[in-house]
């Protein structure tokens, strides 16, 4: 079962990492990490190969059954449903809440509020935002604070195992001479460590603590080495192994994690259970990059965006889409272009859907449809999705299929006629509708989304407006159009004296279009989309 797990609210972000979960069963060594082959685990293969830090290459997912997780946040999600939606795997989610650590003492002391209340909130807002996102939520969320028994225990073990020791101070460091040359398995040449104060009672100044001595006023836990708290990285490997044992399918997260954090997770875990490999595979992120800088976005740099301030600009779709148009691996630059470029391609997908649909129930008139033409094409885009995704979730590839398939279905319906040419081919068109919506269904993204800026009146009276102006010119214009009862003469000049009624509906269109307004009139309706807008609303 592939399992998750993750760590860290502070001031800054809420950090999540995802791990898997153990098996019994026999292992052959690969090659290639720093100190000891890779060992390469049995059990289900599930037809995905995933880029590996530990062996610095793409290999196949292999898990201890058919089940399977990830970690959190966007693009982590995004392959969460993957691997459910697609190949088949069950997800066991479990996020780590750090919920005491040095910023947040801090920035407690600084608000004159207590650590868990200003945690708390920490924790609130990440979850209002990770749901405004559509990131599904985590199986469970594991407290910090609610587990220091069990962090102690485990604390206890790596000392008992011979791999940290503790200090006259009250702190426990990790020894890392004692993993020898094991040490390093995600970055290969370890950065030297940087300058200990001259207090410091560190063996070695590469060690790291396990467990801090309490300092005056902050929060703390009794322990057998005196009051204190945690350290960071025991924190994370301690819920992990509470909950998934000495073995973890995946593990992921930001780049910026595999070291320290990652890597002295794996020196936690191993030291504790005393085994050769906990994590089979470790997935990592690239960053969000302000567009034109080599700087990540965030909180610290000054040079981010609220989750908040976002979605009052483009919707949780746009950013999704966004997103898949990179590889997760990759580092990403953020402007309102790239976004803009992400939300016309998703208004382009559901302005396929509505035509596709209007040919379906007959509302849209066009010229003979290359029908096997469109179903080859489709088999084409199912084919290679499925190969896209399955090759390290390369999402920018699958994305391009689809709006291949779109491109050439909408080649077919351009071709328009005022009168029925041919017979009709609405099953191949119901189907790719089908396959698409369920694609884009797959990685959370909605085509028929309709809802507006949360809290914007004025969006919302728009939408009020334009939908009864459009349906009084369609009663209009159908009334021009009408022949009634009259024959020859009658309806020649019946029609003349409607000519300035069907003018004024087509002056109308034309002023709306200036305005960002689209009307499409079809055989016996009319519908509507505001253009360049994340919605498309309609009568």
């Amino acid at each position: 079962m592939l399992r998750a797990c993750g760590a860290g609210v502070g001031p800054q972000l809420l950090r999540a990492a995802l791990g898997l979960g153990a098996w019994p069963g026999p292992e052959r060594a690969a090659s290639g990490t720093r100190g000891q082959g890779w060992l390469q685990p049995a059990g289900h293969d599930t037809g995905v190969k995933v880029y590996n830090s530990l062996t610095r290459r793409k290999d196949p997912l292999i898990v201890g059954s058919a089940d399977a997780a990830s970690c959190s946040y966007v693009r982590f999600d995004i392959i969460r449903r993957i691997l459910t939606r697609v190949f088949g795997c069950n997800i066991i989610m479990v996020m780590g809440i750090t919920d005491v650590d040095d910023k947040i003492i801090k920035r407690a002391g600084e608000m004159n509020v207590s650590p868990a209340s200003l945690a708390n909130l920490y924790e609130e807002n990440f979850k209002q935002d990770m749901a405004a996102l559509k990131v599904l939520p985590p199986t469970v969320y594991l407290r910090v604070t609610e587990n220091i028994p069990h962090i102690i225990s485990f604390i206890e073990g790596i000392i008992a195992n011979g791999h940290a020791y503790s200090t006259a101070q009250g702190n426990v460091y990790f020894d890392l001479r004692s993993r020898g040359d094991r040490y390093g398995k995600l970055v290969g040449a370890v950065p030297s460590p940087s300058a200990e104060p001259v207090d410091s009672d560190k063996r070695h100044p590469s060690d790291f603590a396990l467990w801090k001595a309490a300092k005056p006023r902050e929060v703390f836990w009794a322990s057998p080495w005196g009051n204190g708290r945690p350290g960071w990285h025991i924190e994370c490997s301690t819920i992990s192994s509470l909950v998934f044992g000495s073995r973890l399918d995946i593990h992921s997260g930001g780049m910026d994690l595999a070291f320290p954090h990652h890597e002295n997770e794996i020196a936690q875990c191993e030291a504790f259970h005393q085994c050769r490999q906990w994590g089979n595979y470790f997935l990592h992120s690239g960053h969000l990059h302000v567009k034109g800088k080599e700087e990540k976005m965030s909180k610290s740099l000054k040079n981010y965006i609220t989750v908040k301030d976002f979605l009052k600009t483009f919707s949780p779709d746009v950013f999704r889409l966004f997103c898949m148009r990179s590889s997760y691996r990759s580092a990403v630059d953020y402007s309102d272009g790239t976004m803009l470029e992400a939300k016309h391609l998703l208004l382009a997908a559901a302005a396929f859907i509505e035509d596709a649909r209007a040919y379906m129930k007959g509302q849209l008139v066009c010229g003979p449809v290359g029908e096997g033409l469109l179903w080859e094409r489709l088999r084409h885009t199912r084919e290679a999705v499925k190969a896209a995704l399955a090759d390290d979730f390369d999402t920018p590839a699958a994305v391009d299929a689809v709006m291949d398939l779109i491109h050439r279905g909408n080649g077919q319906l351009q071709a328009r006629t005022k009168e029925p040419s041919g017979p009709r081919s609405p099953a191949v068109f119901g189907s790719i509708v089908s396959y698409i919506e369920h694609f884009f269904e797959t990685v959370g993204i909605s085509l028929t989304d309709r809802q507006f800026v949360p809290g914007d009146d004025s969006q919302a009276t728009l939408h009020s407006v334009v939908e009864e102006l459009v349906r009084f010119r369609l009663k209009v214009r159908q009334f021009a159009l009408a022949s009634g009862k009259a024959t020859g003469e009658a309806q020649r000049q019946q029609r003349l004296d409607r000519q300035p009624l069907l003018e004024a509906c087509d002056a109308l269109r034309q002023d709306l279009t200036a305005h960002g307004i689209s009307i499409k009139d079809r055989s016996s309706t009319s519908t509507w989309e505001l253009l360049g807008q994340d919605h498309r609303p309609g009568s």
